[in-house]
């Protein structure tokens, strides 16, 4: 006779959820760095201007909803945005009036916005910066594919491509002090992909100061993969680079 106990326990084991992907959007900011006098619209955060025809972050949110295994995304912003107040949203698309003061704060509090939502902390987050408009679905979907294997979780990034030099602290002109190795050095991309629970602890620990996730698991001990991106998925930041997303954006559109 079957054992009873043996199954079950088989049929519990069954029944424990597996582990679902969340994404998570800071999009609190203001974005003061990108913006110039002649802006379309220089009274609106970055990631609202207009960006080949669409405000900027409904090209990120495009490119994170096309990931068919993608649970739900989630957009953080600030308690005073009224940006989405008239919007229709998508199934799989929240958004969260949480947003605090910092970047750590406003991810410390979007995780907690994603529990009490139903996520698990066991459950995978990726956090992608709003800016970042020309992530693809495929570069997402490989960093899936990397970092669910792991234990810890990991980013996209890209190796450094230029001289990297380092800057003289005289007083004065900037000047070279010296030239740095760069065969170790990579730019940190986004997403970044931990899980929900490890990632709100190492935040919590390491507090404001970090200005990306990775650089607070680092702290709290962790090793996080590093998975080669591309250049394209760069952030928008300076006036200038309005320019540059337009013109991929528009020949993706051309090519498709």
């Amino acid at each position: 006779m079957p054992d009873a106990k043996a199954n079950a326990a088989a049929a519990s084991s069954s029944l424990v959820a597996v582990p679902r992907c969340w994404a998570l959007i800071p999009c609190a900011g203001v974005g003061s760095r990108a913006m110039a006098a002649d802006a379309p619209a220089p009274e609106l955060p970055k990631q609202y201007q207009s960006v080949a025809g669409q405000p900027m972050v409904m090209h990120t949110l495009a490119a994170m909803l096309q990931v068919a295994c993608m649970h739900q995304v989630l957009v953080v912003v600030s308690p005073a945005d009224t940006f989405w107040q008239a919007r229709a949203l998508e199934s799989r698309l929240a958004v969260a009036p949480c947003g605090g003061a910092t970047r750590a704060e406003t991810v410390t509090n979007g995780l907690q916005e994603l529990l009490r939502m139903g996520a698990s902390p066991d459950d995978w987050v990726l956090v992608h910066d709003a800016a970042r408009c020309l992530v693809t679905g495929a570069q997402v979907n490989m960093l899936m594919d990397a970092c669910l294997p792991d234990t810890v979780g990991g980013l996209l990034a890209l190796k450094l491509p230029d001289t990297l030099k380092q800057q003289s602290t005289d007083r004065g002109a900037a000047r070279v002090a010296q030239t740095v190795d760069r065969s170790d050095k990579w730019l940190a991309q986004t997403p970044q992909m931990f899980r929900i629970g490890a990632l709100l602890a190492a935040l919590q620990a390491a507090g404001d100061a970090v200005t990306d996730e990775a650089s607070a698991m680092e702290l709290a001990g962790h090793a996080p993969l590093l998975v080669p991106g591309g250049a394209q998925n760069f952030k928008v930041t300076y006036p200038d680079d309005f320019a540059l997303a337009e013109a991929v954006l528009m020949q993706r559109r051309v090519a498709r």
